[in-house]
């Protein structure tokens, strides 16, 4: 088969999809990909002859650009005759779809990394999002989701031909190796960090929909009773500079860290006590199951996807009004309870086997395999 890989950028494919890419080619298929290429693509793939075509897709639908990209995306796949179109990310999924209509023998596979309508989210987002995907379910052979709300909405809202739900993209279990006391004192030493420091991670982009804000607030509590207390804020985004002045103004400068983008997540989360989430808005977030790999008890807020990975009580907390103090409470009690954490630990340990990329990589196997039969 020859297949076409879409995605509105190329830090979607370099983040999430080359093992999936790699399988694919594994078994003898074609793949190239169409994209707005903001990194270099994944050279790996590029020796294994993958071609790159730059479309100028933007995040937002409203973008004049997005007009062009579509033209230039119709023209490739009738001109490439792709047999498969696998598409992620809303945009550039929805001008996907629109370019395919018209071309025969095209199959179109649709993966959602956490649909833009969801409980909880706003108004403009409801009435920008849920209609394109209404009108485009019926020109999608196949969907597939990653946690329970967004299946339950598209086997029940959209009339797509066939919807299956996956768990996420995969972590790979060799790269995030279950954290021993010996290397946790060595990495912190490596990194500079106190032996003694209660170290609580969030690696995400610093946007709004992350609300790293709620995080820094909860670390100004916390400092009253964990004088060590150290937050790292793994990412980069709109809202570094504000989040810089919320340390200053609270004096967090000795216990909050912005460390930037990072490659070496693997390597940082070898230091970590608890990881946590503030967001208000996943699909089924790479960051928490790369915590659990590593063995590290989560206290995150209730949104889809958080609440897919993490079960109250069991592998980590749930905060209901993700507010500071509720925050705060959590993570108190795991700082002074060694052994809660340490069984938290251990049911993260079992819960992360089913999201290796292996069996993530099966599941998509079968799905291949039934738009072949």
């Amino acid at each position: 088969m020859k297949i076409l890989y879409v995605t509105t950028v190329s830090g979607t494919i370099n983040a999430f999809l080359v093992p999936h890419i790699h399988m694919l080619l594994d078994a003898g298929h074609s793949v190239d990909m169409a994209c707005n290429v903001n990194y270099p693509i994944n050279e790996t793939l590029l020796d294994r002859g993958c071609q790159v075509f730059q479309l100028e897709f933007q995040r937002s639908p409203l973008k004049k650009e997005n007009y062009g990209a579509y033209h230039g995306l119709k023209k490739l796949i009738k001109n490439g005759e792709y047999d498969w179109v696998h598409t992620h990310t809303p945009v550039a999924s929805a001008l996907a779809r629109l370019a395919c209509k018209g071309i025969p023998d095209v199959k179109v596979i649709y993966t959602v990394h956490g649909f833009h309508f969801f409980e909880g989210a706003s108004m403009k987002n409801w009435l920008l999002y849920y209609p394109i995907e209404k009108l485009l379910a019926g020109d999608t052979d196949v969907l597939i989701t990653m946690n329970d709300e967004d299946y339950q909405r598209a086997k029940g809202k959209l009339s797509t031909k066939k919807v299956e739900i996956v768990d996420g993209v995969g972590v790979d279990l060799d790269r995030f190796a279950v954290q021993e006391s010996a290397e946790k004192r060595r990495m912190r030493q490596e990194f500079g960090f106190d032996e003694n420091a209660f170290i609580l991670m969030y690696a995400a982009a610093l946007c709004d929909r992350k609300h790293q804000d709620v995080l820094i607030e909860t670390a100004g509590e916390l400092v009253k009773d964990i004088p060590n207390l150290k937050l790292l804020l793994l990412g980069r985004g709109p809202n570094e500079a504000r989040y810089r002045e919320l340390i200053q103004q609270l004096h967090l400068e000795d216990h909050v860290e912005l460390m930037g983008f990072r490659y070496d997540v693997d390597r940082i989360l070898q230091t970590v006590d608890v990881a946590v989430s503030s967001s208000c808005q996943e699909g089924l977030p790479v960051n928490i199951m790369e915590a659990m790999a590593t063995g590290i008890p989560l206290v995150v807020s209730n949104c889809r996807g958080n609440r897919d990975l993490v079960k109250d009580g069991e592998n980590g907390f749930v905060i209901q009004d993700d507010s500071p103090e509720m925050f705060a409470e959590k993570i108190r009690r795991l700082y002074s309870d060694e052994t809660l954490r340490l069984r938290m630990s251990q049911a993260n340990l079992v819960e992360i086997q089913k999201y290796a990329t292996g069996n993530v990589l099966e599941e998509m196997k079968g799905i291949y395999q039934g738009l072949l039969s």
